[in-house]
């Protein structure tokens, strides 16, 4: 069983930056695929972003060169690192985590194991 604490949101404007950070209790967390994704108001959850467990990064067209996903699978832990957010970044921000070697393939299908609770993140022009 993993349990997925997000945390790091906030209120940024335009152009500001911001970290979110994802802490795992479990077992074996180093074997999970982990990423990100985002659920504006009024609108379906999307795919942001997955890194594999060999470390391995994937990111949705609309972050790409924005944003950075990274792990630190001796601490449990993976974060987002969010550059140049644009009004249309804000959403709620969910860590969500998938088993198995090709457990990045399901988080980009939005398939997980795990979710976390999100975390709110909103940008201001």
């Amino acid at each position: 069983q993993v349990q997925l604490v997000e945390s790091g949101g906030g209120l940024v404007q335009a152009g500001d930056t911001l970290r979110l950070s994802c802490a795992a209790t479990g077992r074996f967390f180093s074997t999970y695929a982990m990423g990100w994704f985002r659920q504006a108001p009024g609108k379906e959850r999307e795919f942001v972003a997955a890194i594999s467990r060999n470390g391995v990064s994937y990111y949705a067209d609309s972050v790409k060169g924005r944003f950075t996903i990274s792990r630190d699978s001796a601490k449990n832990t993976g974060n987002l690192q969010m550059n140049s957010l644009k009004p249309e970044d804000t959403a709620v921000y969910y860590c969500a985590a998938a088993t198995g070697l090709y457990g990045h393939i399901s988080l980009r299908a939005q398939k997980a194991d795990y979710w976390g609770q999100g975390t709110q993140v909103t940008v201001s022009s």
